[in-house]
């Protein structure tokens, strides 16, 4: 089946929720041991003990299109009968001159046929187009299936922040991680 991806204008779309969530029974375990000579990072998969779920309605804000926050937001996606089925929104960096994904998100009745891809191919378009020299994006060390995907899209680990959630984010097996590609 086609999917047409369109533009969606922010004066329709501003604060809709984009409801990401997932189960996931493995996370990229994040270590940092300091030596005399510097540090060694390591992240492996492991599996949690029990399945972790996360959903928007855990965070007191979930994921918004065109949050204030995002400078020149642009987002494009998937409507079927005015519900939003898939989504990616760009915000460019101009202080680094990168492209970043601020949301990317298929709705599950489409996953695993080729929307996800069809959404990078469009945003990889827009980075060469405008001349940028990374695309950027942000996910957590336990979305394994988002990582999956990205390794499987061409980007690859870009650095982490090991406490942007809590103070026991590496604990919890919940690290932000920056995955990107350069052009």
């Amino acid at each position: 089946m086609e999917y047409e991806i369109i533009h969606l204008p922010k004066e329709e779309w501003e604060n809709t929720i984009v409801p990401i969530g997932y189960t996931t029974r493995e996370y990229y375990h994040i270590s940092v041991e300091r030596g005399a000579d510097g540090f060694v990072v390591e992240m492996k998969k492991q599996p949690f003990p029990q399945p972790v779920t996360h959903t928007p309605q855990e965070y007191d804000f979930p994921d918004r299109l065109y949050e204030p926050h995002w400078d020149q937001a642009c987002a494009s996606g998937i409507v079927q009968d005015g519900k939003l089925m898939a989504v990616v929104e760009t915000a460019p960096e101009k202080w680094a001159n990168r492209l970043r994904v601020t949301e990317l998100w298929v709705d599950e009745s489409l996953r695993g046929k080729g929307v996800g891809h069809a959404l990078m191919e469009k945003v990889k378009e827009q980075a060469r187009r405008e001349g940028r020299r990374a695309l950027i994006l942000e996910t957590q060390s336990c979305n394994v299936n988002a990582i999956g995907f990205y390794l499987h899209e061409g980007l690859t680990l870009m650095g982490f922040d090991a406490c942007c959630y809590s103070n026991n984010d590496l604990k919890r097996g919940e690290v932000r991680v920056e995955f990107g590609m350069l052009f």
